[in-house]
Formats: structure tokens, C-alpha cells, sequence
């Protein structure tokens, strides 16, 4: 079935209009030609991406890229790929990138489902990052979620075995629809019982801490890639 036949997914993302700063539109139109990765319906050669071989990392939506900058810079060893929509926070990540000489990511500005339905292949992702997601709190916006099983199915294909999706939220009913989706999945595994503590991969952003601080809880969900056909892996 051609790209142009298929039928099209219910987007997780507006096309809201977000404040470009002049900062980020020059970091936009300077940076992106070498560190943007620009969507092609064909899979994406990781070793001309990133100029090595090393595991390759997701992540969805990562807004200003603050905590994509920090994930990357402790973690050198792998890449990452960050896909994010709105403009102004690709630019901001770019400036991150260049500010702090972070060289093991690259950019997509593009719808993430496309992304990897079309240019990674099954079975090569060592991990995938979810992490505060549009919650869509009204009922009738529920089904724009980008957490529903179709597109578990699809990640859960992309990542190779023992290769792990983590996830996180400060919408209590977000997060129960996470788990539950996320638990439906054949070929992916708890790895806690329930939700997960923060692994220490993941940051505290400044919106969170702020959160923490007046009491509002954050779930996080960590699960793997089982091989087919293979019993749940017992919590850690």
C-alpha cells in the first residue's frame, strides 16, 4: 500500500501556534540542516546519521529538549533520535545542542507515528521516551491520546528484544489508561508492578519539580520487549 493510501492516524498534536523566539528561529535555521534528520517514507541508516554504530534511542515529543539534552549527555554511548512537531522547540533543543556540545542527537521535526512507521525498522530501537504527553483531558479528546494501542503495537515492533519504553505523566487518569494500554500489549512486559520509580536516566524537569511541590503526583511506566511468545518478564 503506497504512503499516499494509507489511512490516516488520529493526530496527537494541534496546529497551535507556539512563540518563536528570535533565539530559537536562528538556532532553527542555522542548525537543522546538520543536525536534522528530515522525514523520508524509506528506513533511516543510523550509521551515516550518526557517523558510528551505537544503540539508538527515540525519543516522542520532546518539547524545549531540556531533558532530551540531559538524557543524551550523560548517556554518550547512544543516540538519539528526538521528534518533535512545533518549531520553537526543535530551535530550543538545537540551541541546547550547540550550547552544551552535545553530538549524539539528532533531530526530526515531523509527525512521530510517520516516523516510525515508515523510517525505523523493526527490531532496532534499544529504548523509546514518552514523557509528558498531551493529556487531552476532555472526554471527547480522549481518543487524540497519543498513548492507545495502535501505536504500542507499532513501537513495541520497532524495538528490538529487551529494548525498553518508559513513559511519564502528571495525569493521574492519563496514567491508568498508560497502564492499562501499555500492559495489553503481547510483546512488551512490567518491569515493576505497576508503575515504576523514576529510573535515574530521567531528570526532574523545572515544571515538575514545581508540580512535586504542591502535591501533584508523576507516574512513570517502564516496560520491555519480550521475544515472541515469551512469558512476562517477573517485576524488578
Amino acid at each position: 500500500m503506497s504512503s499516499d493510501s494509507r489511512p490516516q492516524h488520529i493526530r496527537s498534536f494541534t496546529n497551535r501556534r507556539v512563540h518563536f523566539t528570535i533565539g530559537q528561529r536562528a538556532a532553527h535555521e542555522r542548525l537543522l540542516p546538520q543536525l536534522g534528520v528530515p522525514y523520508a517514507p524509506a528506513r533511516l541508516d543510523t550509521v551515516a546519521t550518526f557517523g558510528r554504530q551505537a544503540p539508538l534511542v527515540l525519543e516522542i515529543g520532546f518539547g524545549m529538549g531540556e531533558t532530551t539534552a540531559a538524557i543524551a549527555h550523560t548517556r554518550p554511548d547512544t543516540d538519539f533520535l528526538a521528534s518533535e512537531v512545533y518549531p520553537a522547540g526543535v530551535g530550543a533543543l538545537l540551541r541546547r545542542l550547540e550550547g552544551e556540545s552535545i553530538g549524539n542527537v539528532r533531530v526530526i521535526q515531523h509527525d512521530a507515528v510517520e516516523v516510525l512507521r515508515d523510517m525505523i525498522a523493526p527490531g532496532t530501537l534499544a529504548g523509546a521516551h514518552i514523557y509528558f504527553p498531551d493529556p487531552w483531558p476532555k472526554v471527547r479528546h480522549h481518543k487524540r491520546r497519543l498513548i492507545q494501542p495502535p501505536l504500542v503495537a507499532l513501537l513495541a515492533s520497532r524495538l528490538a528484544v529487551d529494548g525498553y519504553l518508559h513513559c511519564a505523566t502528571d495525569w493521574e487518569h492519563y496514567a491508568v489508561q498508560m497502564l492499562e494500554v501499555l500492559s495489553g500489549e503481547p510483546l512488551l512486559a512490567n518491569t515493576a508492578a505497576g508503575y515504576a520509580p523514576r529510573p535515574d536516566w530521567r531528570p526532574l524537569t523545572k515544571f515538575e519539580r514545581r508540580g512535586l511541590a504542591l502535591g501533584h503526583g508523576v507516574w512513570d511506566l517502564v516496560f520491555r520487549r519480550r521475544a515472541d511468545g515469551a512469558a512476562p518478564m517477573p517485576p524488578s
